[in-house]
């Protein structure tokens, strides 16, 4: 499921950033193929709520996107995380404190996968950090 895993080891909780969310709720195939997978695998999934300052506008166009976060539910960010995206950002040199922060919540359990329309940045994020995945979207 994820490229930074083997085939054979699944994550323990899958993560989805802004670009999973929005193309889930727009019903992309492969995403939801993703998401169905995971959901019979009883992998946990988790929207940080950070990426619902990214998806969300406050109207009826945030019908579809609600759907998603009341099928999944949202992850409340620890202050630990938010320090652990500040890291991330410094020994990068990064300035998406949105990717940041979604790096740090797959950090705080190992074993996560992100999954994510943008992997390039993550990977710039996570580095080497072995037992987190990122899966493009």
């Amino acid at each position: 499921m994820a490229a930074n895993r083997s085939a054979s080891s699944l994550p323990q909780r899958l993560i989805l950033d802004s670009g999973a969310v929005i193309s889930w709720s727009k019903g992309d195939a492969r995403t939801r193929a993703i998401l169905r997978e995971a959901i019979i695998r009883r992998i946990e999934l988790r929207v940080p709520v950070v990426v619902l300052a990214e998806t969300l506008r406050g109207g009826a166009r945030d019908a579809p996107v609600n759907r998603v976060l009341k099928a999944v539910g949202t992850a409340a960010t620890a202050p630990d995380t938010g320090r652990e995206a500040g890291r991330l950002l410094g020994r990068t040199g990064g300035c998406n404190t949105a990717d940041a922060l979604i790096a740090a919540e797959a950090l705080a359990i190992p074993g996560s996968t992100i999954l994510t329309s943008d992997p390039n940045d993550l990977r710039a994020l996570l580095g080497d950090q072995d037992g987190t995945g990122i899966q493009a979207v």
